[in-house]
């Protein structure tokens, strides 16, 4: 009998095609697996709001990784232990200064699982509010008074590669600052000393489970660390280039079950 393992998954690009459901054959793989005892996580970059409806569907009942690894909460245990970091308050000010003077079409705040944007309209209130409301919009270093989980921007399309420079000159001990792919370019700035990794350290700890126990999978560069620590680190085969050189395994891509049938094998599932 194999020892309980702990399996980490990303959502966008790696558990999720891009019609955002989970396949037949990857939701089955992932209940086989709890039912052999395994413990399945989900690690995601989204807010709790984003990602609460793929926790229910695959019936969870373990802590949920939000925000890269800035937010760790148990949904159905208030007992758990919560990780809520945040980005200094001036910090943030200042950063978000520097991004409008240098051009963007918005920025929104995340503050725990609250909403501030600069402008309620385009790629941001579309894809990323999942029907939640702003509290406030307009003039976000007048509106937000405590320290941000998480800022995202939105550059204007010329401004891209004068704002990747900007930053990288600004780049503090408490900042980590990281682009999304896709069709919209996004800068995600979020706390430096938390990562998917170090959630993933802290909910393998309190249920016992041993580092060459974890299986994580990813595609992107919120997940590098991740994929480094477990003990099985499975890049997806749609992944970034510096994920799969870094990855213990490679599986094939998130259209194509790469979850299911890397856990198959190696979990013994069938």
């Amino acid at each position: 009998m194999l020892p309980r393992h702990l399996i980490a998954l990303d959502l966008d690009g790696t558990l999720l095609p891009k019609n955002q459901e989970i396949s037949p054959r990857t939701k089955n793989a992932l209940i086989a697996a709890k039912k052999a005892g395994h413990l399945v996580a989900i690690a995601t970059g989204r807010p709790y709001r984003a990602s609460k409806r793929y926790y229910k569907e695959l019936n969870l009942t373990t802590p949920i990784i939000n925000f890269n690894g800035a937010s760790v909460h148990h949904p159905l245990d208030h007992h758990y232990p919560q990780t809520n970091e945040s980005i200094d308050f001036e910090t943030s000010k200042r950063l978000i200064r520097l991004c409008n003077k240098i051009g963007v079409e918005n920025i929104m705040v995340e503050m725990n699982d609250s909403i501030y944007m600069q402008h309620h309209t385009g790629f941001f209130a579309s894809f990323l509010t999942d029907s939640t409301h702003p509290v406030a919009i307009g003039n976000l270093e007048e509106l937000i008074d405590i320290n941000p989980t998480a800022i995202l921007v939105e550059p204007k399309l010329k401004c891209i590669q004068p704002l990747r420079e900007a930053l990288a000159q600004t780049e503090t001990e408490t900042t980590l600052q990281r682009w999304w792919k896709g069709e919209t370019s996004v800068l995600e700035i979020a706390p430096n000393h938390v990562t998917k990794a170090t959630a993933l350290e802290s909910v393998a700890t309190h249920y016992q489970v041993a580092r060459e126990h974890i299986i994580a999978f990813g595609d992107e560069e919120n997940d590098l660390e991740m994929i480094s620590f477990a003990g099985q680190g499975v890049a997806m085969d749609n992944a970034i280039s510096e994920l799969k050189e870094l990855a213990t395994h490679i599986t094939t891509s998130n259209e194509e079950d790469g979850i299911a049938i890397y856990l198959e094998k190696a979990l013994q599932l069938i």
